[in-house]
């Protein structure tokens, strides 16, 4: 039974359109269940859920290892070089995590807001002009883009020829994928690569203050991120910012359109905002579940997961678990201090988590700003078939 639960939540269109019920069922019935159809487990309360992403003996797959081909990180890398960050288990994690982190700061991060608010001031021009639009084309897909290549510091004239090759590689972070969509993603990761590599010279040769020549001068005292590394860090800082973004910004709108009297609380209290961004990321987070490797055996509410096997989170279902939020499927943008795993947890927390937030902010405060009415032009607007990233195909929508 709760493996047709699971195949409904993934391939069901009108469960994918809402699949927290039936992910509330799963919680309540299974919550550490073993699929039938692989050494696969399945974990949707939000203890089980924190404590597999922080147990050291959950990782990822080495090579060698017999891990499942559904596991992102067991592929074999076609276009060759080093695994990316969020693929790697320590040390060479930590190694190449604290080096990143060296020059991924918060401070680097708020500096972009100004530039932030100027790209978002400008697609809102475009959409006050038309008075309606597809967000996600409008504002929800451009926008991320933009900004990753404003903190890389790729050039304005490249950013137009990079945002498709993005959205393709977008997909080496889906745990299933169909050859077509793989075969798209290495072609874009290749061109990304050859690309990145000749920004990387010019870098060396002239840095500017911008991420790459951040990494590039990254150091803790010989040891330093190699070429391919830095072009490793930076596709995944793509991969993982780009579409999740994209889906951060579709799933606030439709959200609040959703919920008017919370949006009415927010034209009342812009200091919500933040708090609001927040509740989407806890309510319809852009992320619906992580996978780990068991490197050894190791239990999680109550179940001994073996070596060998493998362990799927679903934050979908975590971050709605009434152990540690009240009324969890009530969308409130006045809660604060809220538990969530939309970010993950342990050692691959997501580096972006505070450019996430930036860029949600400050689009909402400035739809908020520009436009006192937000009506949907379609009731049930198509969501992506997707099982990790979750966000909306298309999202209609009249401002004025």
């Amino acid at each position: 039974m709760s493996d047709e639960l699971l195949l409904r939540i993934t391939t069901d269109p009108d469960v994918i359109a809402d699949p927290y019920p039936l992910l509330r069922e799963l919680r309540e019935t299974a919550p550490v269940h073993r699929a039938g159809f692989a050494d696969f487990w399945i974990l949707t309360r939000f203890e089980d859920c924190r404590a597999a992403l922080r147990d050291p003996r959950l990782g990822s797959p080495e090579p060698g290892d017999d891990a499942p081909s559904l596991l992102a990180s067991s592929r074999p890398r076609r276009s060759g070089g080093p695994r990316a960050l969020l693929f790697l288990n320590p040390p060479d994690h930590t190694r190449i995590r604290s080096l990143v982190s060296r020059a991924f700061t918060p401070r680097r991060v708020e500096r972009l807001r100004p530039a932030v608010e100027a790209m978002t001031s400008e697609l809102l021009d475009a959409v006050a002009d038309a008075g309606e639009c597809d967000l996600i084309e409008a504002l929800a897909f451009p926008l991320p883009a933009n900004v990753i290549s404003e903190l890389v510091g790729v050039p304005v004239a490249d950013r137009d020829w990079l945002r498709p090759l993005m959205s393709d590689l977008a997909a080496t972070l889906e745990l299933t994928r169909e050859e077509e969509v793989a075969d798209r993603a290495e072609a874009a990761s290749a061109k990304v690569n050859a690309y990145l590599n000749d920004l990387i010279d010019r870098r060396r040769a002239a840095p500017a203050d911008d991420l790459l020549s951040g990494l590039i001068a990254a150091s803790d005292g010989e040891d330093r991120l190699t070429q391919a590394e830095v072009v490793a860090t930076v596709s995944l800082i793509y991969a993982a910012g780009f579409e999740t973004t994209t889906n951060l910004i579709g799933n606030i709108v439709h959200t609040l359109i959703r919920h008017p009297d919370q949006l009415a609380r927010l034209r009342a209290d812009r200091s919500l905002v933040p708090s609001a961004v927040d509740e989407v990321l806890r309510f319809e987070p852009p992320v619906q579940l992580d996978g780990r490797y068991a490197r050894a055996g190791t239990v999680i509410g109550g179940q001994t997961i073996p070596r060998g096997h493998s362990v799927l989170t679903l934050l979908g279902a975590a971050n709605r678990d009434p152990a540690v939020v009240d009324d969890p499927d009530r969308f409130d943008v006045g809660r604060s201090e809220v538990p969530m795993l939309s970010f993950g947890s342990g050692i691959h927390y997501c580096l972006g988590a505070a450019l996430a937030r930036l860029e949600g902010q400050v689009v909402l405060q400035a739809l908020l700003d520009r436009f006192d009415t937000w009506t949907p032009l379609d009731d049930a607007p198509p969501w992506k078939r997707r099982l990790t990233l979750r966000g909306l195909a298309r999202l209609p929508v009249a401002f004025s």
